[in-house]
């Protein structure tokens, strides 16, 4: 019932597309000088609004998608770490305080819990980078740093060409093996190799010259 509540709310944020949460409601005292971010987070706290929402799923869920991959965590497996993260952000909304954390690091602490209590679940050793005591907010620096390299890889990723970028996404980020890729797309498993091992030879020098 929450799932498909939610569903919903992304489809009417793309309704909302160009329209800021600033330009739907009066700022309040509270949100003067805060990020669009935290506004968003304001606006599901106080008035459920599931366009505020949506935009807080689209502008986290692929940045905990990475920073949850960085543990060795399966990109399926992350993709659901964070479907859960996002549904307790919008089950805890009224826990937020802007005063004692900013949204980012309120949602990447709700993260790093539910990372551990996966990996304990699992019998999996938790790595140090997750091993914090209780209550403190993630690390800025680490966030940014995942943001930085989701961006250079984006940055990267669109030198490639359509057909080697797509290939290299159906392997790396949607977990495919060269076999079903070559079933999916109906190409020989020899040019499924070679593409790969081209776009990877181009990421790796582009990576290089990016991060200068």
């Amino acid at each position: 019932m929450l799932t498909q509540e939610l569903n919903i709310s992304r489809r009417t944020s793309r309704r909302h597309e160009g329209f800021t949460l600033s330009e739907r409601h009066i700022v309040s005292k509270e949100e003067q000088g805060l990020s669009q971010e935290t506004q968003w987070m304001i606006a599901v706290r106080d008035k459920r609004d599931k366009a505020a929402f949506a935009a807080l799923f689209d502008h986290f869920a692929p940045r905990l998608k990475g920073f949850v991959m960085r543990t060795g965590t399966s990109a399926a497996q992350a993709e659901e770490v964070v479907q859960d993260v996002m549904l307790t952000v919008w089950r805890r909304a009224e826990t937020f305080d802007p005063h004692r954390a900013q949204v980012s690091a309120w949602i990447y602490q709700i993260t790093r819990n539910r990372q551990i209590d996966v990996m304990r679940k699992e019998n999996r050793p938790v790595p140090e980078a997750l091993k914090e005591e209780p209550g403190l907010e993630p690390d800025a620096g680490q966030i940014m740093a995942v943001e930085q390299e989701a961006g250079l890889l984006r940055k990267a990723l669109s030198t490639l060409n359509c057909d080697q970028r797509a290939i290299i996404e159906k392997a790396y980020l949607g977990e495919l093996t060269h076999q079903e890729i070559s079933t999916q797309t109906g190409l020989p498993l020899g040019t499924i190799k070679s593409r790969i091992r081209l776009g990877l030879e181009r990421l790796r020098h582009e990576l290089k010259d990016l991060s200068r």
